[in-house]
């Protein structure tokens, strides 16, 4: 399943609680690739990484065709 959510315009603290539990949802579906599109916000990227994906069980990485976005993958075994 491929999905996305986007955060511009959404103030960080519910941007954070909205990607919280987007990625509860689709996990509970099984495996899934999930695009976060953050815009511009370096920092809103850095909280995302340090609070939510940091020593979780999905990879992630921020694409070099556009850096104004997360991609979250989780691979159901």
């Amino acid at each position: 399943m491929i999905k996305t959510i986007d955060l511009h315009g959404i103030r960080h603290k519910e941007a954070m609680e909205s990607v919280k539990e987007t990625l509860a949802q689709v996990k509970e579906k099984g495996s899934f690739s999930l695009t976060i599109i953050t815009g511009n916000s370096s920092v809103l990227q850095k909280r995302i990484f340090n609070e939510i994906l940091e020593d979780s069980v999905y990879t992630y990485y921020i694409p070099s065709w556009n850096l104004g976005q997360i991609i979250v993958e989780y691979m159901e075994l």
